[in-house]
């Protein structure tokens, strides 16, 4: 999990201009840019959010179904497979919250978020993040360490081949369901955080200059 986080994610991350076309064409967004999420309706960024956490579900419910067969020597693919899928679906969840990721601050932001969909709490090293090249390798540790253990705990049903192909899809579907759920609550907070900013007239970091769009578009 930590090679795949540290020296594949360039591979692995997503197009944020392809994916800002994708949620303009399937919702009807009337957005130029993801900041523009700040004046979606909450109900709709919430429903986008719910639909790509449960689509990254079911891409891993497949994938454990297929590996799954093969029994326990298909686990270290297998956590490479949920390794990509994981980080897409929170990267997905940054842009849709409003969050994009261009700038090393913005970097270390998606890697805190990572952190907390994997239930790490990151404490002392959020307070010592001045140094980018040294804080963001530590937080990914701190991720592939706390990730791996929940793997190993929930795969052990995997020793049984074809019987574990049931249980590998199970498994996957609710371990990304359920790292989804943490990125959006993080994300949520911070965009509500921003929102709130923006209708004191104070825009914050991530916030957006549009005026708030209280009719939810056709989507």
């Amino acid at each position: 999990m930590r090679a795949t986080l540290t020296g594949t994610y360039n591979s692995i991350k997503i197009d944020p201009a392809k994916y800002l076309v994708h949620l303009r064409r399937a919702y009807g967004l009337p957005i130029d840019s993801f900041r523009g999420m700040g004046a979606v309706p909450l109900p709709v960024v919430e429903h986008i959010a719910d639909k790509a956490i449960a689509a990254s579900a079911k891409v891993a419910l497949a994938e454990g179904a297929g590996l799954g067969v093969a029994g326990i020597v298909t686990v270290i693919p297998d956590v490479g497979f949920l390794t990509t899928i994981s980080i897409r679906m929170i990267q997905k969840l940054s842009l849709i919250y409003g969050f994009e990721y261009s700038t090393e601050d913005e970097m270390a932001e998606l890697w805190i978020a990572a952190a907390s969909a994997a239930g790490v709490d990151l404490g002392k090293e959020l307070l010592e993040r001045e140094v980018l090249e040294r804080f963001v390798p530590r937080v990914i540790e701190r991720i592939a360490v706390k990730a791996g253990s929940e793997m190993a705990e929930k795969w052990a049903a995997r020793l049984v081949p074809l019987a574990s192909s049931v249980l590998g899809a199970a498994l996957n579907y609710y371990f990304i369901r359920g790292w989804g759920r943490r990125a959006q609550r993080h994300f949520r907070e911070r965009h509500l955080m921003a929102r709130t900013y923006f209708d004191r007239g104070q825009p914050a970091a991530g916030s957006v200059s549009a005026p708030i769009i209280h009719q939810p578009p056709d989507y």
